[in-house]
Parts: C-alpha cells; structure tokens; sequence
C-alpha cells in the first residue's frame, strides 16, 4: 500500500492523503489475507472509519515512481511515509526455476485472491502432487487452499475464476519443504491447527525428524539449542501439538477422519531445493532435486548444512514460498538491496528530512498485520516528535490540489474512497446471487469503466 502521508492520529490540524496502485484500498488485507479467513479481514473496518474523516483522504490508482514522483510529494506536503510494502518474492536461484508449473506462492495467492497483475497465472492443478518450498504461515494458506474441498470455499471472498479451476484440481498431495527441523519452523499454531483438521485430508509427519525433540522441550537440550532461558510458550504448544500429531496414535474420531481421507499433506524437513527436475518433454516440472541437510550451530544462528545425500521428490507443481522483498520506489529514496528495504533510522529515511517509511519496507518481510500497525504507530509518532521540534517545513503546503493537477496532466484518473464505495457495493451484489461476501473486481480497466472513468 502507498500511503504517503502527514500521518497522526494526535494532530488536531492533520491532514493525511492515501495514495495507493491499485483502484480499491485495503492492500495485503485484501489481496494476501486468505478467503477462508474472513475473520483477519476485519481491520478494514477500522481502515473505513479513518477514511470517512474529513481529514483523510484516500487516492487509489496512482503508482508512485510512475505517475508521480516521491520529490513532487515531498514539495506538495510537510511530510510523506512510504509503506508500500514488499511486492516481490526472493527467488530460488535454481535450476528449472523459470519450467512452466514452477510459480512463486505469493503470485498464487494473489491469483486466487483477485490482484490484477495475478490473473493470467492460470496455474494447471492436473498433477497428483504439489510441493511448496518454504514452511511459513504462506506455504500453509496454499496448502490449504490446494486441498480445501472446493464446496467449503463457495461461500469466501475468493474469485470466481479460482474457484473453477479448483473444483478441476487433482491434487491430492501437498509436501511443504523445509531446509531446517521442526524446531524452525515458521508458521503458527492456528495455521497448523488448521491443517490437521482440514475436511477430507490427512498429515504424514516421519516420527524420526521428531526423535529427540520430547526431551529438547522438557530439558535442558532445548534450552542450550535456543539459547533461551525458557521457551517460549506458542512456539512449545507449537511444538507439542507437531510432536503429538508425530508421534501419538490418534483418537478414535481422528483416526476415522484420517482413514477416509482421500488427500494429504506432509511436512519434509532438513531438505535444501537445488533443481526443479523438467518433464521429459522439458514442458512442465516433473519433481525437485532436494540436498539432505543437517544443523550446525546453536539458536538463531543454526543452519542447514548439506551432508552430500540427494533425493528427488516427484511432482508436477512447484510453489515457492521462501519470503518476500520490497523494490526501490524511486531513485530518489535510498534502498538497500541486499537487505530489501529503505535505509532508515526509527522511521526516519536516511539522510531525507520529512521522509519516513513503515512496514515491511522499513524492516523486513516479516511479522502479521498487528505487528505491522504496531510499527505503523511508531513511524507516526517519531513524524509527530519531529514536527514538534521544528524539523519539518513550518510554511503552508499546497497538499493534494498540487498532485491532483499533476496527475490531471498526466492523464491519470485517480480513484476516490466514495469510487472505491460504488465498487464496494457492485462487488456484494455480485456476489449475493452466490451466497459470497462479494465478486471481487479482478479487471482495473472494468473498474475504472464502472466509475465512468
């Protein structure tokens, strides 16, 4: 999301502009957030209130960098925030990365979550097994959403589209690949949870790569593994919950929904991708190459090392899901690209007063949307410390009338929160014909028609 802005929430005079890319607001909220978690979606009532403020307002359809420029933001206004997030994903840097049926898991969710630019992506489910490399929260949303019976997605946000190749899905098998041990695993327990009592599916977890893991949790091997005092408490219901799943025999309600599962999924640890193995007619992926693994060092700096063992693991989808980064914006804000963000100082971009950034480009890849407001606050508020201070323009700013000419010039017609409203009530009654939320508009230039644009 761009939002660039004179932020505040403790400003009585504040006035704060949205500029976002896309035509319609919400950013990761609506185009990350899975269709089977309505719940999470709640923020955006919080973010419709705000925008209702006489003091805010919203512009979507406008891409920074491209139709304007972060120097003619900063002229038009005392300050601007960038929290446009991370947009891209880190590659593999394998061989057979670029074979048709290898795509990034960030490009599938925003498929089937209805992000424009995802919409050719079309990706063939007619093999018998998937394999997501990566062991985060994302990797087990496309799980999920892969061996989800298609009649309990009828009723979500998901589009139209998505849903019709799904319902031809003969994916029946999803492994999600992990370089380290169940100790590192990325994703949280409600995920897991999830997963374990998916409708119609089973879990295979291999007993041995949790051998051990009992005493580590109890003892002092966790302790001296972690270099923690004492665990912390979700990551150990994480890990009893994995180990339970492991190592128990199930109860017998469990053990019936197991045994009439027709689909299942599985955890593959200490395997490192190294090759996406090509069809033999060079059309398609026909499996991954993985390095056997084993961990060197101790807490945050263990790493997966290879132990020169290979294994090839047959499939016929490869979905990455090794993390995200941000791009530069414009050459005009410092970017560091080994690290994927703006170089800044509590918020502050380095060596550019009035200039700030929030979110993933501030810090990273990482962390959920609270995390994220959490850091949201924090930029606005070092903004507010240094408007106290007198290190922001202290004459009046011409603000939004200066950008709406510019953007008039350029031929760019931004989108207001009323226009986002209209497309809002359009998407419900679409969807109301279905029983659905909504039908997501998936088409700009259809949107942009709708508003007579």
């Amino acid at each position: 999301m761009e939002d660039k802005s004179e932020r505040s929430d403790r400003h009585p005079q504040a006035h704060v502009d949205i500029y976002e890319k896309q035509p319609v607001p919400f950013g990761l909220v609506r185009f990350g957030v899975a269709p089977d978690h309505p719940e999470v979606k709640n923020v955006i009532n919080t973010f419709t209130q705000t925008a209702h403020s006489g003091r805010c307002a919203f512009w979507g359809n406008v891409e920074v960098g491209r139709d304007v420029t972060v120097p003619e933001l900063r002229e038009a206004y005392h300050a601007v925030v960038l929290s446009y997030g991370a947009e891209d994903h880190r590659a593999l840097e394998i061989p057979g990365e670029e074979l048709p049926g290898v795509c990034s898991a960030r490009a599938f969710v925003g498929w089937y979550n209805g992000l424009p630019e995802n919409q050719e992506l079309k990706p063939d489910l007619s093999c018998d097994t998937a394999v997501i490399l990566g062991q985060g929260n994302v990797a087990l949303d496309v799980a999920r959403i892969l061996l989800t019976p298609p009649e309990h997605l009828e009723k979500t946000d998901i589009t139209k589209a998505a849903l019709g190749v799904l319902r031809q899905s003969q994916v029946k098998t999803v492994w999600l690949v992990g370089r380290r041990g169940p100790l590192q695993v990325a994703f949280t327990i409600k995920e897991l949870r999830e997963m374990i009592q998916l409708p119609g599916t089973r879990p295979i977890l291999d007993p041995v790569d949790f051998l051990g893991l009992q005493d580590r949790l109890k003892g002092t091997a966790w302790r001296q593994s972690t270099m923690l005092t004492e665990v912390p408490r979700p990551r150990k219901r994480l890990m009893e919950l994995l180990l339970r799943t492991a190592m128990e025999k199930p109860g017998r309600e469990e053990a019936a929904h197991w045994a009439s599962a027709s689909r299942a999924w599985g955890l593959r640890f200490f395997r490192s991708p190294q090759q996406v193995l090509p069809s033999p007619d060079g059309r398609g992926a026909a499996g991954v190459r993985l390095a056997v693994t084993r961990l060197e060092g101790v807490g945050e700096a263990t790493r997966a090392v290879p132990t020169g063992v290979m294994e090839d693991l047959p499939c016929g989808l490869v979905l990455s899901s090794i993390g995200y980064k941000s791009r530069p914006i414009d050459p005009s804000v410092p970017f560091d690209s080994k690290l994927g963000v703006i170089p800044n100082v509590e918020g502050r971009v380095t060596d550019v007063p009035g200039l700030y950034c929030s979110g993933w480009v501030k810090r990273g890849p990482t962390g959920v949307i609270a995390t994220t407001m959490t850091d949201s606050f924090l930029t606005g508020q070092t903004l507010l410390q240094d408007l106290k201070a007198g290190l922001l323009p202290s004459g009046p700013r011409p603000g939004s009338a200066a950008i709406q000419a510019l953007l008039s010039s350029r031929g760019v017609q931004p989108v207001s929160f009323s226009d986002w409203e209209k497309l809002d009530a359009e998407e419900v009654a679409r969807g109301q014909s279905t029983g659905k939320p909504r039908e997501k508009l998936v088409d700009p230039q259809e949107m942009l028609c709708l508003l007579g644009h």
